[in-house]
Parts: structure tokens; C-alpha cells; sequence
């Protein structure tokens, strides 16, 4: 066991069931040496390796079960915004073993709902593909950005070959597809906003899907999916969806509930029923904040604002939304005017934002999700978060095919669910 070589192929064998980490505390060193072993700048002495050996014959880990502490795949949350998506996988029995995400406010929301069982890393165009864990599932909501075909006019005029490095360089798409060309899990998952299918004239997701089909040899399916069966918001987001090896996985199987909820399963009651909620909701009655109701200069102007265009012929304006209806998307900007989702108080009344908690709630958050940021930053960050109970169910949909391959990889085929 003291072959260098030797001891990196126990390594990887134990990194499929342990995080690097996890790895780390049992060799009792540093897990920046367990890293440096792995990609090859220290040597492993030759006693890791018989360390490493007596830790893989330990009962847990020598059971088909490829996961040691109990969970049925492991995953990696890429462009993790707050982790609604890492949430979805996890309350289907994922372990995430990797996070990236570059917005310090974003990691300080993430830290305080996960916890710190790994370090949420930053900017993930620095970071070596090598340095990532191993995993089952890559999950990603990548911005989407066009791509450039001057590279690949150049080459294609030359007879010169090219490929995903060469027509996704410069994007951040290119960054999830190195990733999965170093790490080759058996599935991933890539969420990003419906108009992805016609960014750029089509260009864009054209060269997405043949990425991730011709240059990484991934079976891939993809569904807009509207959360309004799940959630009280229209919102429609594009959902790929890809495997190593084709398990029939198919979006057709995705269980839609046949009627959605209504805005007053998320909204504050303010009848005495919810406990109150500082700085959100005050009061025996738990009644929102005052400053959550829009100021009469503001009120006047969203009006005028919309007269003008419904006079010119646009749609443009304020969606005024009660308790019984859908609301439009939550957006990014919501933190602005809050124009796209403004709740009647009643006649002569100025109507109200969302509250931080309600926003939460229409995107599927539990209720004891922690909110440490201020109202502006938790704005922006439920707005370009994820439905998460869409992902819950896809997340249900590919579990078993992945635990099909997992247990074919193990010696232990099993057919693959349908």
C-alpha cells in the first residue's frame, strides 16, 4: 500500500464516499494536504495508504450503500445563489459535498441556513476542476451568457477540430462543462430563466445542449416548468437534465399537482394567528411593518406610470394581487418599487409589498429559514432564487435513476427505473 499510486486510487475509492474533509479529520491532517495529494503537488506517505485501507474496510463503506454517513447520493451546488436547489436534492437524501458561490451576501444567507460542514467557495472561474470531490450530481443555475463564434469560424475555416473549450470559453457555461468533463458524475442538473431557449437568436442554448450531448456524450432532456403548480407565482424556468448513460429518464414522469396554491398560503394573516416576526410583522396581531406599505408619491406614480402605457398601448404596469390569485414572477428588482407584486389592502387603501418571509414563501423556502441580510439584499436574493418544491420533484424523478447506476457501477445492475 505504499505505492504512490496505489494509495491515489484508495484515495479517489474514498472520495466517492466521503467528503474531502471528512477524509481529512479521520487521517487527522489538514484538508489542503488531502488536496495537494489528490492532484498530485505532495506525495501521500506510504502509511496514508495503510490508513486509507483500514478506513474503506470499515463496515459502513464496505456496503453497497456508497455513502457512509447515511445518505443516498452526493451532489455539488454550483452558482448556488442561497441553496434553493442544494435544498430540493437534500430533502430527497442528497449530501452536498461542494459549494460555489461568488456573492459574499448570498454566502452569508447560505452559511446561516447550512451550516458549515464545507467552505462555500468563491468565483468558480478560479477554481481547478481537480480540487472538486467527487460526486453523483452536478447541480448549477448558471447565468446565461452568448457565446462568441469568431473562434470558431477561425477554425472551421483552418479544417482545425474545436470543441466546448473552444466555443464556451469566456462564459460561465464553459466553467460547469470543464467540471463535468474532469468529474464525469453520473447526472447533472442546469436551471436558468425561460428565454435561455431564445438568447442570442437560439445560438446560446443550441450550443448549451450540444455541449453537453456531442462534446460530453450525455444523455439530455430539457422542460420549461412553470412553479404556479407548486407555489402561488407564475414562474417559468427552463430545467436540463442530463445522464451518463441513457436510464429513460423522461420529464413526461414529472408529478405536476393538478392545482396550485393561492397568494394567502403565503401571506401574513395579521389577525393574531402567526406569532409576530421583527422586523417583518409588529404586534399582538402580528400586522406588517408600515414600511412595507407604499408611500403616496410612490402609489401615484406606479398609476401614472401604468395609465400612460395602457394609453399608448402597452401592458406595461403594477400587478395588484389579492389573496385568492397567482402572482406574477418575483424578480431581482422587486426590492425597487415592488410594482410586479403589490397586495390590495382594500378600496382607498395604498397596497404593500411582499415582506421578506412572505417572498420566502412564495418560493417554496421552509418557514424557519433563516433571513440575516437586509430587506434590499433578501429581495435580490429570492427573486433570483429557485421555486424549490420544483426542484424537490424533479429531484424525486432522477433519484432512482441515478441509484440504478450507482448499483451498476457496484456489480449490482439493477434496471433502470422507468
Amino acid at each position: 500500500m505504499g505505492n504512490p499510486s496505489e494509495i491515489l486510487d484508495l484515495l479517489a475509492d474514498l472520495r466517492k464516499r466521503m467528503t474531502q474533509k471528512e477524509i481529512a479529520n479521520l487521517l487527522q491532517v489538514d484538508s489542503k494536504t488531502v488536496s495537494r495529494w489528490v492532484t498530485g503537488k505532495v506525495q501521500p506517505p506510504a502509511i496514508v495508504g495503510l490508513a486509507l485501507a483500514e478506513i474503506l474496510r470499515r463496515p459502513e463503506l464496505s456496503s453497497h450503500q456508497p455513502h457512509g454517513d447515511g445518505a443516498d447520493f452526493t451532489f455539488i451546488d454550483l452558482f448556488a445563489g442561497i441553496g434553493g436547489i442544494r435544498l430540493g436534492f437534500q430533502r430527497q437524501g442528497g449530501r452536498c459535498v461542494f459549494t460555489s458561490e461568488w456573492n459574499a451576501w448570498s454566502q452569508k444567507t447560505y452559511a446561516a441556513n447550512f451550516g458549515d460542514d464545507h467552505p462555500i467557495n468563491g468565483d468558480i472561474t478560479q477554481i481547478d476542476a481537480k480540487d472538486v470531490p467527487d460526486h453523483d450530481i452536478l447541480l448549477a443555475g448558471f447565468p446565461c451568457q452568448p457565446f462568441s463564434i469568431a473562434g470558431v469560424s477561425k477554425k472551421n475555416s483552418l479544417g482545425r477540430a474545436h470543441g466546448f473549450a473552444c466555443e464556451t470559453q469566456g462564459t460561465l457555461f464553459f466553467d460547469v462543462a470543464r467540471i463535468i468533463s474532469e468529474k464525469n458524475p453520473k447526472a447533472f442538473l442546469l436551471e436558468n430563466v425561460k428565454n435561455l431557449v431564445s438568447h442570442d437568436k437560439g445560438r446560446t442554448f443550441d450550443v448549451i445542449m450540444r455541449t453537453l450531448r456531442d462534446e460530453l456524450g450525455y444523455k439530455v432532456e430539457a422542460r420549461v416548468i412553470d412553479a404556479r403548480r407548486f407555489v402561488p407565482q407564475h414562474r417559468e424556468r427552463i430545467v436540463i437534465v442530463g445522464f451518463r448513460e441513457d436510464t429513460g429518464f423522461s420529464f413526461d414522469d414529472l408529478n405536476l399537482p393538478d392545482e396550485g396554491p393561492k397568494l394567502s398560503s403565503i401571506l401574513h394573516p395579521e389577525d393574531g394567528s402567526e406569532a409576530p416576526e421583527e422586523p417583518f410583522t409588529t404586534g399582538q396581531k402580528a400586522k406588517v411593518s408600515e414600511k412595507y406599505i407604499l408611500t403616496d408619491n410612490l402609489w401615484a406614480y406606479l398609476k401614472g406610470y401604468a395609465a400612460k402605457h395602457k394609453a399608448a398601448g402597452n401592458g406595461f404596469g403594477f400587478g395588484l394581487v389579492t389573496p385568492d390569485m397567482v402572482s406574477r414572477t418575483l424578480s431581482a428588482r422587486y426590492y425597487k418599487d415592488g410594482s410586479e407584486i403589490l397586495v390590495s389592502r382594500g378600496k382607498n387603501r395604498n397596497p404593500r409589498r411582499l415582506t421578506p418571509r412572505e417572498c420566502a414563501r412564495l418560493m417554496g423556502f421552509p418557514a424557519d429559514w433563516k433571513i440575516p441580510v437586509s430587506d434590499m439584499q433578501a429581495y435580490k436574493q429570492f427573486g433570483n432564487a429557485v421555486a424549490v418544491p420544483v426542484f424537490q420533484a424533479v429531484a424525486a424523478m432522477m433519484k432512482p435513476h441515478v441509484l440504478a447506476l450507482a448499483e451498476q457501477e457496484a456489480g449490482t445492475p439493477r434496471l433502470f427505473a422507468a
